[in-house]
C-alpha cells in the first residue's frame, strides 16, 4: 500500500503543465491509472484498465494492519475489518439464505457494523440497501418493500420504528447494538454463536449490481438509485486520478506522509459523499476512518486534534461550522490538509474562511450525484481560490452536456440543463422503468439542475429544474412534503418551497390551505409522525383563502414561495 498526499509548496506556485496534458500522461497505457474503452450496455464508455473487477476483489486487496475504523473507543484494522466481515458474509450465505442479487438492507447510525455488513454484503455479490436513518415508519416500510430486502440490520432507534411500519413478515431483521429485541435476532450474540462453514467463491462482475441508495426527488417516494460495483470503483479511481493530475499539473510531487492519514466521517454513511467520498474511498489510500455518531463541531474539532486528522469533507452547513471552530476554538487543528464540500454548494465568502481558518487546509468541493456515485466535477486549491461559484472540471471518465429544451447543446457560458453520461452514471432507477426512458437518452442522463461550462470547462451550476429542496446536503422532494401535508383532514392545499438559509442553504418552508383554525407546531407535530425531521417544514404560512393558481390550474408556487421568505425575513 502507498499513503500518498501532496507536499506542501508555495500559494503562488505556477502550474508547469495543464490539466488535459497531465490527464493524458497518468491515463496513458502501462500506467496504474490507464484507461481504455469498453462496450458497456451498448455504449462504448472509459474504463480503468487496472480497477479492481469488484469491491470485495477491493477490500481484500487492502485488508492491511493499518488501522482502519476508529469509533469512540473502538479502533479496528483493515485486516480485523476484513475477518469481521467475512464472518458476517458466512451469516448471510448459510443462516439466511442470501444469494447473489440479494438485497441486504441498512438503516443505522455511523456504528462499526454499517461499514461491516456493507463489506459482508458488497463482497457475495449481495446489494447493500442504504436506509435513510431519518425515515419515518412508512418511509421505512416503503424502502425495504420497494427495494425486496431479506434482511434488515437496523440499530435501536430505526428498530423501534419498524415496529411501527407494515413490513413483509418474511423479513429477516439483525438489531445492532440494540440487544434483545423482539421480532429481531442480535447480531451479537448471532456471530458468538454461529460457525457455519467456509464460503464458496462467487464470482462477482464489474457490471453486476453493488448498491440501491435512496434519493429524494421532486414527486412522491423516494428512487432506489442503483450503482455496479464499475460505477462506484470508477468514482473511487477518479478521486485518486484528479488528485495526481493535480499534483502532476502543479509541480507538486506526491510523498510518503509521515503519518498515516485520517479522516473525519461526520455525515451520514447512507448519502454518497459519507458512503464513497469519505469511507470507501479510505481503503485504497489506507486512511483511518474516525467516525462521529452525529454531527457536533465542537466534538469534531477534538477528535480532529487527538485523531490528527488530515481530510473532512461535508456539505456547507458542517464546514461553516468548522470555520466557525477554527476560529474560536483553542484545539490544535493543524494537521488539517483539505475541506472538501459535497451535497450543497457553498457560498463563495466560505470558501475564502476556509483558507483563512486553517493552518494548511485548503478548501476543496465538486458537483455529483446520488445516480453518479458523488463524482462528476471537481474543483480544489488555488483553482477554487479563484473560482468559489465554480463546481470544477469533468471528470476523465465522465462527459457534460448544456441543452436547451429541444436538447441542442449550447455554446460555452449559456446556461441549460445539465446532461452527464460516463462510467460511473447509474443504469437506472430500482422498478422504474417508467423514468429510466424519459430521464435518459443515448447514455445522456437528465441531471435537473441548469448549469453553463466556461470556456475553460469549469461547471457553474446556477439553478434546478427539479421541485427539490437542498438542506444541508439533504435532498428534501417538496412533493412528498406536499403529500404528507394532504393527508391532515383540515389541510385542503399544500405548496412546498425552498426558503433561504444562512446556515443549511435552504430550509423546508410551506404554505396551506385550510377552513380550520391551524397553528404550526399542531401541523409540525402531525408531520413528525409521517415524514423525517429534516423535512418537516420549519416556516409555515397558514391563509383561509384558495392558494393562487396559474390558468391551467398550477400552484403559483414562486409567488408562494416570495411572499414567504418576505414575510418571514421581516420577524427576524
Amino acid at each position: 500500500m502507498t499513503l500518498n498526499t501532496m507536499q506542501e509548496t508555495s500559494a503562488a506556485a505556477a502550474p508547469v503543465m495543464s490539466r488535459a496534458e497531465a490527464l493524458a500522461i497518468l491515463t496513458a497505457p502501462g500506467e496504474p491509472y490507464a484507461l481504455e474503452t469498453k462496450t458497456i450496455r451498448g455504449r462504448a464508455q472509459k474504463v480503468f484498465a487496472h480497477a479492481p473487477a469488484s469491491l470485495g476483489e477491493m477490500f481484500e486487496a487492502t485488508a492491511s494492519d493499518l488501522p482502519f475504523i476508529i469509533y469512540e473507543q473502538e479502533r479496528i484494522s483493515f485486516a480485523e475489518t476484513q475477518r469481521q466481515a467475512q464472518k458476517i458474509s458466512r451469516l448471510l450465505v448459510h443462516h439466511f439464505g442470501i444469494t447473489k442479487g440479494d438485497r441486504v438492507a441498512i438503516s443505522m447510525r455511523n456504528y462499526p457494523e454499517w461499514v461491516l455488513v456493507f463489506q459482508a454484503a458488497t463482497s457475495i455479490g449481495a446489494i447493500a440497501v442504504a436506509m435513510n436513518a431519518h425515515w419515518q415508519p412508512d418511509e421505512m416500510a416503503y424502502g425495504l418493500a420497494d427495494s425486496g430486502a431479506k434482511v434488515l440490520f437496523a440499530d435501536a432507534e430505526r428498530l423501534e420504528r419498524l415496529a411501527r411500519a407494515k413490513v413483509d413478515p418474511a423479513l429477516k431483521v439483525v438489531s445492532v447494538r440494540a440487544g434483545k429485541v423482539a421480532g429481531a435476532e442480535d447480531l451479537a450474540d448471532l456471530l458468538a454463536s454461529f460457525d457455519g462453514p467456509a464460503l464458496t467463491a462467487v464470482k462477482v462482475e464489474p457490471e453486476d449490481n453493488a448498491i440501491i441508495y435512496y434519493t429524494s426527488g421532486s414527486t412522491g417516494f423516494p428512487k432506489g438509485v442503483v450503482s455496479t460495483h464499475r460505477n462506484v470503483i470508477s468514482a473511487l479511481m477518479s478521486w485518486e486520478l484528479d488528485l495526481r493530475a493535480g499534483a502532476l499539473s502543479s509541480g507538486i510531487p506526491m510523498v510518503q506522509p509521515v503519518e498515516q492519514p485520517a479522516t473525519l466521517l461526520g455525515v451520514p454513511l447512507f448519502h454518497v459523499t459519507g458512503s464513497h467520498a469519505v469511507f470507501l474511498q479510505s481503503y485504497r489510500t489506507q486512511r483511518r476512518l474516525v467516525a462521529m455518531y452525529k454531527w457536533d463541531p465542537d466534538q469534531a474539532a477534538s477528535l480532529i486534534e487527538r485523531e490528527r486528522i488530515t481530510t473532512f469533507t461535508g456539505p456547507a452547513a458542517m464546514t461553516g461550522d468548522l470555520v466557525r471552530v477554527a476560529k474560536e476554538t483553542n484545539k490544535d487543528l493543524s494537521s488539517m490538509v483539505s475541506v472538501g464540500g459535497g451535497g450543497a454548494p457553498r457560498a463563495p465568502e466560505q470558501v475564502r474562511q476556509i483558507e483563512a481558518s486553517f493552518e494548511k487546509a485548503l478548501p476543496a468541493t465538486g458537483w455529483g450525484m446520488t445516480e453518479t456515485n458523488a463524482i462528476g466535477t471537481g474543483i480544489g486549491g488555488l483553482d477554487y481560490l479563484g473560482r468559489p461559484a465554480s463546481s470544477g472540471r469533468c471528470s476523465a471518465v465522465l462527459e457534460l452536456l448544456i441543452v436547451n429544451e429541444a436538447g441542442e447543446a449550447f455554446s460555452a457560458g449559456e446556461p441549460g440543463e445539465l446532461l452527464v453520461r460516463g462510467t460511473s452514471v447509474f443504469p437506472g432507477y430500482w422498478n422504474r422503468d417508467d423514468l429510466n426512458k424519459t430521464l435518459f437518452e443515448d447514455g445522456w442522463f437528465r441531471t435537473g439542475d441548469v448549469a453553463y461550462l466556461d470556456d475553460e470547462g469549469f461547471l457553474f451550476i446556477v439553478d434546478r429544474i427539479k421541485d427539490l429542496i437542498i438542506r444541508g446536503g439533504e435532498n428534501i422532494g417538496c412533493g412528498q412534503v406536499e403529500a404528507a401535508l394532504l393527508t391532515h383532514p383540515d389541510i385542503h392545499e399544500a405548496a412546498v418551497y425552498a426558503v433561504p438559509d444562512e446556515r443549511l442553504g435552504e430550509e423546508v418552508g410551506a404554505t396551506v390551505f385550510s377552513d380550520k383554525e391551524l397553528d404550526p407546531e399542531t401541523i409540525r407535530h402531525y408531520l413528525a409522525g409521517h415524514l423525517a425531521k429534516f423535512e418537516v417544514p420549519r416556516y409555515i404560512l397558514i391563509t383561509h383563502e384558495p392558494l393562487p393558481r396559474t390558468a391551467s390550474g398550477k400552484i403559483l408556487k414562486r409567488d408562494l414561495r416570495a411572499e414567504a421568505v418576505k414575510h418571514f425575513a421581516s420577524l427576524a
